[in-house]
């Protein structure tokens, strides 16, 4: 019986230190760029270390850098990401860009991981009392995991949800793959590198 208190206390105490993380919209056109790079006319600003906590962690984890990005063009003429200029790593390096979809499937929360509290819904709360004579009897059994368990699930799962969903629209709603930039244009957008590192990165023209 004590293994299975200490079983669930176990469980308790991860409650409180394994929540689901918020997330804060990145909002790139705020983002204050510190590393600039220039060519031929086009400006490329760029920013790594966006995301926090436990976006952070699976962004180490995996092996996904998300990147903002800022572009002025006052090259004379249109410009298509993808197709008249590139990017690259400063040592000169090819950048294995992903998917900003696939970024989002592989660095989002689990929301199915939080049934997992689930497992507390067996505690109950007993409150006994020592007779005169030296027995003990149970006076009420109050059966706290059902509500327990059920509240550290589903408000994880729904903090979860709602964090993912505004990290998807940042990577959906930024993406600029094949963007074209006019000239004249500053645009602003997230890209998804498959990379374990932050090495400096650089605008190449085709």
């Amino acid at each position: 019986m004590r293994l299975i208190k200490l079983f669930f206390l176990s469980i308790v105490v991860l409650s409180l230190t394994n929540c689901a993380s918020g997330y804060k919209m990145i909002e790139p056109s705020s983002i204050n760029y510190q590393s600039v790079k220039e060519n031929d006319g086009l400006k490329f600003e760029y920013k790594y270390d966006l995301l926090k906590k436990k976006y952070a962690k699976k962004e180490e984890k995996k092996g996904i850098r998300i990147v903002a990005v800022k572009i002025t063009n006052n090259s004379g003429k249109d410009m298509q990401f993808g197709k008249d200029f590139r990017l690259s790593y400063e040592n000169g390096n090819q950048i294995n860009i992903v998917n900003n979809e696939y970024a989002f499937k592989t660095l989002k929360q689990s929301t199915a991981s939080y049934l997992f509290y689930l497992l507390l819904a067996p505690i109950n709360l007993t409150t006994t009392e020592t007779n005169n004579n030296g027995t003990t009897e149970t006076n009420n059994i109050f059966p706290i995991g059902l509500i327990l368990g059920p509240a550290i699930a589903g408000g994880n799962m729904i903090a979860a949800g709602t964090a993912n969903k505004k990290f998807e629209q940042d990577l959906l709603g930024y993406n600029i793959t094949d963007k074209v930039v006019k000239d004249g244009e500053t645009i602003v957008g997230l890209i998804s590198i498959q990379s374990d590192r932050y090495d400096a990165l650089k605008l190449i023209l085709d």
